[in-house]
């Protein structure tokens, strides 16, 4: 596993939207969560949903969401059986399960949050798995973002990855000395458990290493800095963000004067 795998969620592809730069797919995300709100109908929030479907189909990485979407899901049915029996609006009976009485206003409101979320998620991840964070975070610090910013950005992509990573290789020791991590839930419990302790203090250990290699290499020198590679940029860019400006532009218009 290269180490560009174990310290992030990206993940190499040939496609249109890896090599789309950074900054448009913020514009991106941007227009995903503002457009829906700007004009709150199930067929706008249905047509950036599968707009940001299509994007993942064609970045090749459709399947990396999978988990991510299963579990927002998971959390959202929540939100649908809430909205669905004891929204203060609810009034008209959509049906009844037992004593489970579930409303049509409810259950239509849980399903426009559901659509946003998922148009959220799907917006993100976009971003997040066709998009390198040195990449994104040098994009940003060109465009003016503070370097200390841009290094609390890098870690928050990191830390997930970096203790997923950790979690296995001491897994892995663990049962080299015989220790048994398979098996039923209890089994499991026991396992992860020793896990944490190690985990937890490696990942100090890694921040402290990484914050005494940044210092070494004058991160805080107040000299300007210069760059090792030339910035990314896709021959559409300022097109394609033109388009998604005027088009939350066009929305916020058309919500004032309707």
């Amino acid at each position: 596993m290269s180490l560009l795998k174990t310290i992030s969620l990206y993940t190499e592809r040939a496609s249109i939207v890896h090599d789309i730069d950074p900054i448009t797919k913020i514009f991106y995300i941007l227009f995903a969560i503002l457009v829906p709100i700007i004009l709150p109908s199930f067929t706008i929030s249905f047509i950036c949903v599968v707009i940001s479907i299509l994007f993942l189909l064609v970045a090749k990485v459709f399947r990396k969401t999978l988990p991510v979407f299963g579990f927002v899901l998971l959390v959202l049915v929540t939100v649908v059986i809430i909205q669905g029996m004891f929204r203060p609006e609810n009034e008209t009976v959509l049906f009844t399960l037992g004593p489970v009485i579930m409303y049509e206003e409810g259950l239509l409101y849980a399903l426009k949050i559901t659509l946003r979320v998922i148009n959220i998620v799907g917006s993100f991840m976009i971003l997040v798995l066709t998009t390198k964070p040195s990449d994104l975070v040098e994009s940003l610090v060109r465009k003016g973002l503070s370097p200390r910013i841009g290094y609390v950005i890098i870690s928050v992509f990191q830390i997930i990855p970096e203790m997923v990573g950790m979690m296995g290789t001491i897994m892995d020791a663990q049962r080299a000395r015989g220790m048994e991590t398979e098996g039923n839930l209890i089994v499991r419990i026991k396992a992860f458990l020793p896990l944490l302790g190690p985990v937890v203090l490696g990942s100090l250990i890694n921040t402290r290493e990484r914050a005494m290699a940044l210092e070494v290499r004058g991160f805080n020198s107040q000299t300007p800095k210069t760059y090792l590679y030339e910035e990314k940029t896709y021959g559409h860019s300022k097109a394609i963000q033109f388009g998604l400006l005027l088009i939350m532009v066009g929305a916020l218009v058309w919500r004032l004067l309707v």
